[in-house]
């Protein structure tokens, strides 16, 4: 039964992405990212802020790496992707998740040195190839001309962003609890994200748009994040990184069911190719070297 940890938490991301695209003219997307954190903030204090006051010291010394990882986990991903959700399906934002394994191997070639594979080279010329074809509906050779538009650009930047989070989570191996490290992060987010809070005109709560808060904030913010460290903790790093490949496929069935989105030819050929190049990033393990010879 261990796999329903990793399998609870690829689910409630994957409907957190329809609750993204859920949030377009309910609610701006500077409002939810900050009311997101400051309510998970306020629903891990009291389990996680007397262990944070006992560390404070080792937490401070670690103060602007945290500051980075904030940055980049919750406030670039999470707020691009409720930019991105005005232009882009819930469809396209699932596939977009489903592709952060493969540039997390990518940036760790980089930052961790990571010994190049068969199935990273495989695997990223095919996502690629998968991605231009998803983007351009069908059509890569005209992102040639016309470029990313602003919504799939965002998402990439997004995906990305929380791709270099894992490989710095890694790269620098702090030596603090998980929960405390987490919860700072949160802090420097809230800081991050006030100012653009401050000047929305519109961030009022309303009873349409608190259910999508509220689920942001607890399931996808809180539980999934408890339910994915315990899978890790069970079936190792590698077997749970397995079940995100699914994160596509149950973001799909929602956003066809729920927001009656329509799954066209590029979904299938664009996302097929991109979820087959992370599988071969993630399972083929030759070493590049060897099999040159």
């Amino acid at each position: 039964m261990n796999f329903l940890f990793p399998l609870g938490a690829v689910l409630i991301w994957a409907i957190n992405s329809v609750v993204s695209k859920l949030t377009v003219g309910l609610i701006t997307p500077e409002a939810i990212s900050f009311y997101r954190w400051s309510i998970a903030l306020l629903v891990l204090s009291p389990f996680v802020l007397p262990g944070v006051i006992r560390n404070r010291h080792a937490l401070w010394r670690n103060r602007w790496r945290l500051l980075i990882l904030g940055a980049l986990g919750m406030v670039l991903y999470q707020s691009l992707a409720y930019f991105a959700a005005r232009t882009v399906s819930a469809l396209f934002i699932g596939i977009m998740v489903a592709s952060i394994p493969l540039m997390t191997v990518i940036f760790s070639l980089f930052i961790l040195r990571l010994a190049p594979t068969v199935g990273i080279v495989i695997g990223t010329v095919l996502s690629f190839v998968g991605l231009s074809w998803l983007i351009s509906a069908g059509h890569p050779l005209q992102l040639l001309h016309q470029g990313l538009g602003s919504g799939e650009l965002m998402m990439v930047i997004a995906a990305a962003a929380y791709a270099l989070y894992g490989v710095l989570t890694k790269r620098w191996a702090m030596a603090l609890p998980q929960w405390q490290s987490l919860y700072v992060q949160i802090i420097f987010a809230i800081i991050l994200l006030l100012p653009g809070f401050l000047l929305t005109p519109d961030i009022a709560l309303t009873p349409k748009n608190i259910p999508l808060v509220l689920y942001a904030a607890i399931p996808a913010s809180i539980l999934a994040p408890y339910l994915w460290i315990q899978g890790v903790m069970r079936l190792g790093a590698n077997t749970a990184s397995i079940f995100l490949n699914l994160s596509p496929v149950f973001t799909a069935i929602i956003a066809i069911l729920f927001l009656h989105e329509k799954m066209h030819s590029w979904h299938w050929i664009g996302g097929g190719l991109t979820l087959i190049g992370v599988i071969l990033a993630q399972r083929l393990r030759t070493p590049l070297s060897r099999a040159r010879r």
